[in-house]
């Protein structure tokens, strides 16, 4: 299982330029606040987060999982990217195991802290940097489906109270657990959507 350290999103998908062909500048850096898929339905996945009840988001993300599982097992999780500027179907397996830690780790200080101040992460730096085009798919569907276990156990777990708990990151957007699992739940599900497509 892999445990890193916080989130945001990408929308980048499957292909054939080997990691050789890629320079640093290639993928463009998504700096975008994508906290506006809490308020209405993603015009490109068609998810409606504004419409998912935070009761659901461990159950949705358990469906994920077990959805890429079975690419992988199609032979649909692979390096290489169909184009300079578009993530490979690994790097977005890569990408979304990352995402299942680090949101476990924001639920966690939630949780435990009173209005916690989430780490930045550089989800586009960390791709570079850890090679997610030169992984093992083998690991990384594993490693996904361990991460997804952890979170939707953690999810399972809240009550009551809690999912009114706060938290924030740096540049402003705040959250309570209720609202960062409906936002969560749109990463995973918009990254199938671009690799299935």
């Amino acid at each position: 299982m892999i445990t890193p350290d916080d989130p945001t999103t990408d929308d980048l998908g499957p292909g054939d330029i080997t990691p050789d062909d890629i320079t640093p500048d290639d993928i463009t850096p998504d700096d975008k606040d994508w906290t506006w898929v809490l308020e209405r339905v993603c015009p490109e996945c068609g998810f409606d987060a504004s419409a998912c009840d935070h009761t659901d988001v461990a159950d949705l993300l358990r469906a994920n999982a077990a959805d890429w599982v079975a690419l992988h097992a199609a032979g649909r999780i692979a390096p290489g990217r169909p184009d300079p500027q578009t993530w490979s179907s690994l790097e977005y397996a890569c990408h979304v195991r990352d995402v299942f830690a680090r949101f476990d780790q924001r639920l966690s200080l939630m949780l435990d802290e009173d209005d916690p101040l989430f780490p930045n992460w550089d989800q586009d730096a960390t791709a570079e940097e850890e090679r997610y085009d030169e992984q093992d798919p083998d690991v990384v569907i594993a490693d996904l489906a361990a991460n997804a276990e952890v979170i939707t156990a953690r999810l399972d777990t809240i009550s009551g109270a809690q999912w009114d708990r706060t938290g924030r990151r740096s540049d402003g957007s705040n959250f309570t657990v209720a609202s960062i699992s409906r936002y969560l739940v749109h990463d995973p599900v918009h990254h199938l959507w671009d690799v299935s497509r």
